[in-house]
C-alpha cells in the first residue's frame, strides 16, 4: 500500500482479527446469522491475504485467479439472498469488489512477477477502471460512515432493542455470539475501512 509495509501488515492484522471474530460468530445464532458470519469471515481472511506486502511474501502467479474464482462463487451465493435485501446486498458488493480487485491486479502479477500484489502490499502500480473504482470508494465511504454512526452511544442499544431479540441488530443480523452487536458493527467497520484502503491502491 501507499503507506508502506508497516501499513500493509497493520491491514493484514485488522482484517485477520475481524475474520477470526466472524468465524467465532458462526458457532451461535440463527442459521441466517451463521451464514452471514461465514460470509464475513471469508471476506476478512481474503482481504488479509490480499494485503500481505509482496516484499515479505510474493504471491504465486495463480493467486489472483484463485481470489477471482473464490469471490465470484461467493457473489453468486449472495445473489439470491441479496434480492431480499438486508446485509446480503453488502456481501454481494464486497464479493464483486474483491473479484474486481483480483482481476485488476492480475495483469501486473503476470507482467512483473508479483508486482501486482505490491499494489496492496507496497505501493506497486495496478490497473482498474477509474469510474468503477471511484463508485466503489463512494459506496465504502458511506458504508464506513454509517457503521461508525451505529457505534455512537445509544445507537447500538436502540438497534438491538428494536428487534425484540436481545443481541440482534436491524434485519435480524449481527448480534454476535456474545450478544454484543457493537462488536459485530466494529468488525464490519474495520473491514469496510480495509476495503476502502485497498481500493485506493488501484
Amino acid at each position: 500500500m501507499h503507506g508502506g509495509a508497516l501499513t500493509g501488515w497493520l491491514l493484514v492484522a485488522l482484517c485477520a482479527v475481524s475474520g477470526a471474530y466472524c468465524l467465532l460468530r458462526t458457532r451461535a445464532g440463527t442459521p441466517q446469522e451463521r451464514r452471514t458470519a461465514r460470509s464475513e469471515a471469508l471476506m476478512g481472511f481474503g482481504m488479509a491475504a490480499m494485503a500481505v506486502p509482496a516484499a515479505a511474501l510474493p504471491p504465486p502467479d495463480w493467486a489472483w485467479a484463485v481470489y477471482a474464482v473464490l469471490f465470484g462463487a461467493a457473489a453468486l451465493r449472495a445473489l439470491r439472498p441479496a434480492l431480499r435485501g438486508g446485509h446480503h446486498r453488502h456481501h454481494l458488493v464486497g464479493s464483486l469488489a474483491m473479484v474486481y480487485m483480483a482481476v485488476a491486479m492480475a495483469p501486473a502479477v503476470t507482467g512483473s512477477g508479483g508486482g501486482g500484489h505490491a499494489g496492496h502490499g507496497a505501493g506497486g502500480g495496478a490497473g482498474g477502471i477509474p469510474l468503477l473504482t471511484g463508485a466503489l470508494l463512494v459506496y465504502y465511504t458511506f458504508y464506513v460512515l454509517g457503521s461508525a454512526g451505529r457505534l455512537l452511544p445509544g445507537t447500538v442499544v436502540a438497534a438491538a432493542g428494536g428487534t425484540g431479540v436481545p443481541g440482534r441488530g436491524p434485519q435480524g443480523f449481527g448480534g454476535g455470539m456474545d450478544g454484543r452487536p457493537e462488536l459485530t458493527t466494529a468488525c464490519r467497520l474495520t473491514m469496510g475501512i480495509g476495503m476502502f484502503v485497498m481500493l485506493l491502491t488501484l
